[in-house]
């Protein structure tokens, strides 16, 4: 599972960021922002392919030694970044794109809530739930 998810607005601020080890929080805030250069390169790269069908998942961005970095862009250029531990090596392609339908999905609802300010930090009970269900247990 994740050890980290982060949604980043179109302008490339973080909208939220959840680590599970907090006392690495900073690092991974790092990984985070390091990705967007990667999915920005994937996102112009595809805008120059025939026609504007891209595919939303854009699959792994980069390996690090403890991680690996996986990437999701919305149609409204709502980026989305799970970090996975490397030691996991049970974690199917298909399953990482399962986890970024579910973060979209739920990310649609905040969105659809008319009380939620758009670009705004997410702070809705029912996505944190989603996010924590996808998270590593730590014990």
């Amino acid at each position: 599972m994740a050890v980290c998810i982060a949604v980043i607005a179109k302008e490339n601020y973080p909208l939220y960021i959840r680590s599970v080890p907090t006392q690495n929080e900073l690092k991974f805030h790092y990984t985070v922002h390091t990705s967007l250069d990667v999915v920005e390169e994937k996102i112009s790269a595809v805008g120059k392919s025939i026609g504007d069908q891209r595919e939303l998942y854009l699959g792994l961005l980069y390996p690090t030694e403890d991680y690996k970095v996986y990437g999701y862009v919305t149609n409204s250029k709502v980026k989305f970044v799970i970090v996975v531990d490397s030691s996991n090596t049970s974690l199917r392609d298909n399953e990482i794109r399962s986890m970024f339908r579910k973060l979209h999905n739920s990310f649609t609802d905040v969105m659809c809530n008319p009380f939620h300010n758009p670009g705004d930090p997410i702070q809705s009970k029912a996505f944190d739930g989603i996010v924590s269900g996808m998270m590593v247990q730590s014990s």
